[in-house]
C-alpha cells in the first residue's frame, strides 16, 4: 500500500507541502491546506462508478462517498480489494451519500420560476445522521484512524456534532463536541447525546466554540473534524460527483449552497477544479452561495458592503486585513450572528479563503436572504414531499432572488444542495400556525 497523497498550502505564493501522516490542517504561512494527489485519474472510472451502483453486497460500492474512492484515495489502498477497503475506509454500512442525488421538484421550480425539467434539488438529509456532514466525516474519520487517534473533536451548531458522534460511536472512538449554549436545535443536541458524545457547552456563539475546541484539541491530543480539516473537504467533494453523475457528467449552469462555515463551498470548488483539470468536465458551473441576512459576513465582504472594499481571491493574495477589520468591527460593536437558521449562524467562517477561491474559479455569486424567505423555501420543499431544515431553505430563496434579478435565466440548469433535514419541528409548526405566511396551512377546528 502506497499513498500518492500529500497536503499542500492553498496559497500559490507559498505551496509548502506536508505529509498526510499528521493532523496539521494549517500551513505555517497561515493558509489552509488541500489534499493533493500525484496521478490524474482515468476517465474510464466513470463507467466503473456507474457499474458500482449495482453494489452486489459491497458496502463501499453502496456508499455515495466510497463509490468514488479512486478520486479520494489518500490512504493509497487497492480500491478493488474489499479486505483493504474494510480495513481502512470508515463507513456506516455504506449509508453515507447512498440516497443523495438530484431530484426534480416541480413546485419548487414553479416557486423560483425555472423550467421544471432543468431544476434539481439534492437532499443531503438522506444521510444517516440527517445532513451532508456524513460525506466529509467518513473521510475525516478514515484519516483519524490512519493516525491511530483515540478521540475526535469538533465545534458545532448541531449537524457536525451529530455526525461526528455517530461515526465516533461506530468506530469506538471518544468524541468531544463544543456547542454554543442555547444555540443548537434540540433534535441535533439529542443526537450528540444519543451517540455518546461528551457535550461541552460554551458561553458564546459557534465561533467561540470553534476557537475553544481547537485549543483543547491541541492540549488534549484530540483530532479536529471540523471543515478546517482538509480530509473533511475530500469527503464532501462527492456531493458534486453525484450531481455530475446524475447529469451524465454534463455540468449544470449553477450549483447552489447555503453559506455557513463555507466548507461545502470549498469542497465544491475543489471538486470542480479537479474535474476540469482532469478533463472530466468541459465547462465550469457558476456557484451561488446564500447567506442568512443575520449571518452575512461572506456576503458583505465579497460584495464590498464594508469599507467599500470587495474581498476576493486575488490569486491567493487575499486582503486578510480587511477580514480582520470586519471581525474587529463585529467584536467592538458586539455584533453576533443571529438567524433562526442556526446551522448557518456563523460570523467568522473558517473556510473563507477556500470559498473565495471557489467564487473566483466559478465566477460565482454570494447572495443574502431574510429568515422568512428561508422559511418559505423550507415550506415549499415540503410541499414536494421532501424534508429540509431552515438553512437549506436559503437555496430556493437565493435562486428566486437571482431569478428576479435576471442573473439566473429561466431555462438554465440549476442544482441546489439541501444540506440537512429538519431537526427543529417548532420552526415548521410556528410557520404553519401563522396563516399570513406564504405556504401556511394552519390547523382548523373539527366542526361537529
Amino acid at each position: 500500500m502506497r499513498s500518492g497523497a500529500k497536503k499542500k498550502c492553498i496559497n500559490p505564493s507559498c505551496g509548502i507541502e506536508y505529509s498526510i501522516d499528521n493532523d496539521i490542517y494549517r500551513c505555517s504561512c497561515g493558509f489552509l491546506l488541500d489534499v493533493v494527489y500525484d496521478e490524474i485519474p482515468n476517465k474510464n472510472l466513470i463507467e466503473t462508478f456507474y457499474q458500482r451502483r449495482n453494489y452486489m453486497g459491497n458496502i463501499f460500492n453502496e456508499s455515495g462517498v466510497w463509490r468514488y474512492r479512486e478520486l479520494l484515495n489518500f490512504v493509497g489502498i487497492d480500491t478493488e480489494d474489499i479486505h483493504e477497503c474494510s480495513k481502512f475506509l470508515v463507513s456506516l454500512d455504506g449509508s453515507e451519500g447512498r440516497s443523495s442525488r438530484p431530484y426534480q421538484m416541480s413546485k419548487v421550480a414553479n416557486y423560483v420560476d425555472i423550467q421544471s425539467e432543468n431544476f434539481y434539488l439534492q437532499p443531503e438529509g438522506y444521510n444517516p445522521s440527517g445532513s451532508f456532514k456524513d460525506n466529509g466525516m467518513a473521510a475525516a474519520v478514515t484519516h483519524a484512524k490512519l493516525l491511530s487517534v483515540k478521540k475526535i473533536v469538533c465545534a458545532s451548531t448541531g449537524n457536525t456534532s451529530a455526525s461526528a458522534a455517530m461515526y465516533a460511536s461506530n468506530e469506538d472512538l471518544e468524541c468531544d463536541v463544543y456547542i454554543p449554549r442555547g444555540e443548537i436545535a434540540p433534535g441535533k443536541l439529542g443526537q450528540a447525546f444519543q451517540f455518546g458524545a461528551q457535550v461541552i457547552e460554551v458561553d458564546g456563539n459557534f465561533d467561540d466554540a470553534l476557537s475553544l475546541s481547537l485549543i483543547n484539541a491541541t492540549k488534549e491530543g484530540g483530532y479536529t473534524v471540523n471543515s478546517l480539516n482538509p480530509f473533511r473537504i475530500e469527503g464532501q467533494k462527492t456531493i458534486v460527483f453525484r450531481i455530475m453523475e446524475h447529469l451524465n457528467w454534463n455540468p449544470p449552469d449553477w450549483i447552489v449552497y447555503p453559506g455557513g462555515a463555507l466548507g461545502n463551498i470549498s469542497s465544491c470548488g475543489k471538486a470542480l477544479m479537479e474535474l476540469y483539470k482532469w478533463g472530466w468536465i468541459k465547462r465550469i458551473p457558476r456557484v451561488l452561495v446564500v447567506n442568512a441576512n443575520g449571518a452575512d459576513t461572506f456576503y458583505r465582504l465579497v460584495n464590498g458592503l464594508f469599507d467599500n472594499s470587495k474581498l476576493s481571491w486575488n490569486g491567493g493574495k487575499i486582503d486578510t486585513q480587511l477580514i480582520e477589520r470586519f471581525y474587529r468591527y463585529q467584536d467592538i460593536n458586539k455584533i453576533s450572528p443571529k438567524t433562526l437558521a442556526t446551522a448557518i449562524q456563523i460570523g467568522k467562517p473558517a473556510n473563507i479563503a477556500k470559498a473565495l477561491r471557489t467564487i473566483d474559479f466559478t465566477n460565482g455569486i454570494v447572495e443574502s436572504v431574510d429568515d422568512i424567505d428561508m422559511l418559505d423555501g423550507m415550506a415549499v420543499v415540503g410541499l414536494n414531499g421532501f424534508d429540509c431544515e431552515m438553512a437549506s431553505g436559503s437555496v430556493p430563496a437565493g435562486i428566486k432572488k437571482l431569478r428576479k434579478k435576471e442573473i439566473i435565466k429561466k431555462d438554465e440548469v440549476v442544482v441546489g444542495v439541501l444540506t440537512g433535514r429538519q431537526k427543529d419541528p417548532s420552526l415548521a409548526i410556528n410557520y404553519h400556525l401563522n396563516k399570513s405566511n406564504m405556504f401556511a396551512k394552519p390547523p382548523r377546528d373539527h366542526l361537529t
